[in-house]
């Protein structure tokens, strides 16, 4: 769309009253300061779809942006006058991303000064302005409508100002009635990044200005519907539906029919009928009704879904029914765009979601798009609406000033939630509402409980800034720890003080609106939050933060695609990567997180026996019956498929139990070789959501688990060594290498100086060496906010304690007896740390029959592993082979596809595997420790100077094409360059990687503590 200074006659365009100037200037700083709700917009009703006419006016705007509102000029713009200094802006979309400034990202810390409601000078203002059509249709009445403007709009058509918009992710509507003219008309709009309204919407994400929903023109018939609220309910125990549908225009009734053809139902509006034999919605089951809504000017269709949710002794219940959310909390963003998703977009993660066997969304923390709920009602999820509401930068004064209970906001607020509740009241995906997120406590927010619980008693009311609720329905909490998350499950949490507040809590179900953060490699400790949620009937489940990583896409100068966060856009403050959190990446790819999720929620517990001749299956799910899923099992050897088919299963009721034969024979047909029998369930047609094959949920077992290899030893071999008490170790048949430097020893060549391996075969070996330390991930960075947030981070205390800087002093190198016969080599070392008393023993152990080489390595404490007295936990145990030629691929029999450490890996499997060495780390946006396959039992990389094979007791394999340094040094992907090496990472044991970026650390089963190790690996070249 195209605009010019003609493009409305003078002599048609309305006159401006006089109290409305177009000057921005000192009144419209006083309008942004304003507290007060939006002026000049309609009653917040339901988004409905409506046979009258509607024209689109996303498009091609005219665009130019300011510094400050006192710096805007006042040039007849609004008339579509002057715009020589516009340029080309997409509608809907976030300025910053189309080369408009830039975007800044704060979790909690507001980035102007906190003096509400002022805002601050430097506070850019964009001007936008289009030109469209109106037809006869839209007269002699129409609505102009703005479903997210970021964070303050003021309106013109044809100069005329409408009104303003408060709340960006709220839709606002004008009445243009004798302002719309036939033909060509102008519509202008100027967005203010910051206002008072800004103090209600520190959300943790980017701040993003702009007109980034959709915006629409809507002809308004005579006798037409103005709103629609329906109730559908559903009696579980009689099976009837309940129905009663409220029709009105200017907050008045009037009479409509209300039509369900399925039903072969027709009533009245404002009537109630009872429904006999409708089959229920829910997550499982999302049963729609197609509806129509209509008069004889206006038909709205609607799309019913029956359903009812009750608290009942502590127990949240849909349909009768104990439920479980298993959740992500949603906030919409997309790497290129901003704010502005696209519609496909939105479609395809709910898809994603649904084949992960997620089941719910918290739209943290505003709502939504208005059409991402139709597709929730339709694809199945349990939806926590939350209002567009947080005030979290007031938390570190104390929460004074806090607009959640200064009564000058109360009007804002209880607008806020009036349009949250208004626009959505009709999805039966919408399971309870949410007062807003981290906005302290307050009696504007018992004002917002008290007004919904009016407007809508159906459904309950959520908040977590309160940990008394006594304004809510379920008792809910944010990274509560799963010992804390047992006690409340069980009901033997601490009292409150008040006890009559205290028996109200103790009657709500609870909920962990967020837990398990997803962010960089990790969560750990997922299955043990499962567990409780299973075994407490109190426990809802939870919400995991969060869904999407908010990532900016950019392109380095190689071609490389890679995301940037806080602080690459030289903000004056920000937080950083924490805004770079999620089970998928901003281009919605799965995360390793994901793919262990899915595995923990899975609907269906298939149990493999050991001896492969049944399975069981534990239904999860609360409605549905597994009459859609078919079930597969296969037998693998590192041969490949030895075995597989359909197994029969007759369909299993929600929540029961059944055992299945499987063929006979099946360990017999693997013989003695290692085999993997699994078993799983998958889609047995297409669904809305997934294709026929899709996997829902699988079970293995081990048939013929594999030992550890042996490697017998030849005899001594070392000529000349010296022992650790100062003589040598003569042994016959020593070999010494061309010079008097290097001792061999089968396939391996060391330094006779340092005992240090130098060559494995044809391969060369730069460096093999004890290592206790990880790059950091960004659960080690994480502060203990609940606990201490003063004290050292884990990444501080390793530094500190100096885990990445060991050093290795040979003692001696001798000839030992081998228990096999022969002899072997044992080299013993100290590994100390520059000005550190404590430091480690580490005797390696070499044997060889002439092909393989065993290394035996031990591992024990020396000295008081304390630093600045506290314990010194490690990261790992284990060795980096440091091989001086590059990968080029991995294979592996072990747990894959994925990585996995200690706490996490759900969702890997027993298998052989075959990789790119290039993609076995993770690209987190920050680069940290990643891509260790667990239970490995062999392994071959292929290198560009040969193969090397590895196995051993089942250990953690890392390969990387750069060292732990570098990953260390890394801020982004790009800074990562191969330096030519292999870097191999043998791990006897691991640290878990835990949520602690923000919530619980790592468990006690997964720490490691300063121990005695004692490991084999067995090596094999080929170059």
């Amino acid at each position: 769309m195209s605009v010019d200074s003609s493009t409305v006659p003078a002599d048609s365009r309305p006159a401006t009253p006089a109290n409305r100037s177009l000057d921005m200037g000192a009144d419209g700083v006083r309008d942004l300061e304003s507290m007060a709700p939006a002026d000049g917009a309609l009653p917040a009703r339901a988004y409905l779809h409506s046979n009258a006419p509607r024209k689109v006016l996303n498009g091609t705007w005219k665009f130019r942006l300011h510094g400050g509102a006192r710096l805007a000029p006042e040039d007849g713009w609004q008339l579509g006058r002057d715009l020589a200094g516009f340029g080309d802006l997409p509608v809907p979309s976030s300025w910053p991303m189309h080369g408009h400034g830039t975007p800044w990202y704060t979790n909690v810390q507001y980035p102007f000064a906190v003096e509400p409601p002022h805002v601050p000078d430097t506070n850019p203002i964009g001007d936008h302005v289009v030109e469209f059509e109106a037809g006869p249709e839209f007269f002699p009445r129409s609505v102009l409508r703005f479903d997210g403007i970021e964070s303050a709009g003021t309106v013109w058509l044809n100069g005329t100002r409408l009104g303003t918009t408060r709340g960006s992710r709220l839709a606002h509507e004008f009445d243009v009635t004798n302002v719309l003219v036939p033909g060509r008309n102008i519509l202008a709009v100027r967005v203010a990044q910051f206002s008072a309204a800004s103090y209600l919407e520190d959300q943790d994400m980017w701040w993003l200005p702009g007109i980034f929903r959709d915006v629409t023109l809507q002809s308004r018939p005579d006798n037409g519907i103005d709103d629609v609220f329906v109730h559908a309910g559903y009696d579980h125990l009689t099976g009837e539906g309940i129905l009663a549908v409220e029709v009105t225009r200017a907050g008045e009734a009037i009479d409509a029919v209300v039509r369900v053809a399925e039903l072969e139902l027709e009533l009245p509006a404002g009537s109630e009928q009872r429904i006999p034999a409708v089959e229920p919605w829910s997550a499982e089951v999302p049963r729609l009704y197609a509806a129509t809504v209509s008069t004889d000017g206006e038909a709205v269709e609607l799309q019913l879904g029956f359903r009812s949710i009750a608290i009942e002794e502590a127990h949240f219940k849909v349909n009768g029914q104990r439920i479980l959310l298993r959740g992500v909390n949603r906030h919409e963003h997309d790497p290129r765009l901003g704010r502005a998703v696209p519609r496909e977009v939105m479609e395809s993660e709910l898809r994603l979601m649904k084949q992960h066997n997620i089941n719910a969304i918290r739209t943290s923390h505003y709502p939504p798009h208005p059409e991402f709920l139709a597709l929730a009602d339709r694809l199945g999820f349990y939806v926590v609406l939350e209002c567009d509401l947080e005030t979290h930068g007031f938390e570190s004064a104390g929460w004074q000033q806090n607009p959640s209970h200064d009564p000058r906001w109360e009007p804002a607020l209880l607008d806020r939630m009036r349009r949250t509740v208004e626009r959505d009241k009709n999805h039966a995906c919408v399971v309870m509402w949410s007062l807003g997120n981290e906005s302290g406590t307050g009696r504007n927010l018992a004002a917002m409980s008290r007004w919904t619980k009016h407007r809508d008693p159906s459904r309950p009311i959520h908040y977590e800034g309160d940990w008394s609720s006594p304004y809510v329905d379920v008792y809910s909490r944010m990274y509560a720890d799963q010992a804390e998350t047992a006690l409340i499950g069980q009901g033997i949490e601490p009292a409150l003080d008040d006890p009559e507040l205290d028996a109200r809590r103790r009657a709500m179900p609870f909920v962990l609106c967020e837990y398990v953060h997803a962010m960089g490699n990790g969560p750990g400790g997922m299955t043990e939050y499962q567990e409780l949620f299973d075994r407490y009937p109190r426990l809802m489940g939870g919400f995991v933060w969060e869904w999407l990583e908010h990532g900016i896409a950019r392109t380095a100068e190689d071609g490389q695609q890679y995301f940037v966060y806080g602080g690459d856009f030289g903000e004056e403050i920000h937080d950083g990567n924490f805004v770079t959190d999620g089970l998928v990446d901003a281009d919605r790819n799965p995360r390793p997180g994901l793919l262990d999720f899915k595995k923990v929620i899975e609907p269906l517990a298939i149990t493999v026996a050991e001896d492969g001749a049944s399975f069981t299956v534990a239904s999860k799910f609360d409605f549905a019956d597994t009459s859609g899923l078919r079930f597969r099992y296969s037998v693998e050897a590192d041969g490949g498929t030895l075995d597989g088919g359909l197994v029969a299963v007759a369909p299993l009721a929600p929540r029961s139990e059944t055992t299945i034969q499987l063929p006979a024979g099946l360990a017999a047909r693997a013989g003695a070789a290692a085999a993997v029998l699994t078993v799983l369930a998958e889609l047995a047609e297409e669904t809305e959501w997934a294709d026929a094959g899709h996997e829902v949920a699988w079970g293995q077992a081990f048939l013929n688990p594999p030992g550890a290899p042996q490697v017998r030893a030849t005899e001594a071999v070392v000529a000349g060594a010296p022992d650790p008490a100062g003589g040598a170790a003569g042994a016959a048949g020593a070999e010494t290498g061309a010079g008097t430097d290097e001792l061999l020893l089968g396939p391996a060549a060391f330094s006779r100086a340092t005992g240090a391996l130098t060559r494995l075969g044809g391969l060369p070996v730069d460096d093999l060496r004890l290592v206790l330390w990880r790059a950091p991930t960004d659960n080690d960075h994480g502060v203990d906010w609940w606990g201490n947030p003063e004290a050292p981070t884990l990444a501080q205390r390793w530094v500190a304690a100096g885990l990445n800087r060991l050093h290795s002093r040979l003692i001696g190198i001798r000839a030992v007896p081998d228990p096999d016969g022969g002899e072997a080599v044992e080299i013993r070392t100290r590994v100390g740390i520059a000005d550190k008393q404590y430091g480690v023993f580490v005797d390696y152990t070499w044997t060889s029959d002439g092909e393989r080489l065993s290394l035996r390595t031990r591992v024990q404490q020396d000295g008081d592993w304390r630093d600045r007295g506290r314990d010194v936990p490690w990261a790992r145990i284990g060795l980096e082979l440091v091989l001086g030629t590059g990968a080029r691929h991995v294979d592996w029999f072990g747990q894959g596809r994925h990585q996995a450490y200690p706490d996490t890996g759900q969702g890997t499997r027993k298998g052989w595997y075959s990789q790119a060495a290039a993609d076995m780390a993770v690209d987190y946006v920050r680069p940290q420790e990643s891509g260790a396959r667990a239970a490995v039992h062999s392994a071959t990389l292929q290198l560009d100077a040969g193969n090397l094979a590895i196995s051993g007791h089942p250990f953690a394999l890392t390969v990387r094409p750069y060292s732990q340094a570098a990953l260390d040094d890394a801020t982004h992907q790009p800074d990562l360059v191969p330096d030519g090496r292999t870097y191999v990472y043998l791990d006897h044991v691991q640290r878990g990687v835990g949520t602690g970026a923000c919530g619980p650390g790592v468990l006690e089963a997964y720490r490691i503590a300063q121990r005695e190790a004692d490991f084999t690996l067995v090596f094999e070249a080929n170059g």
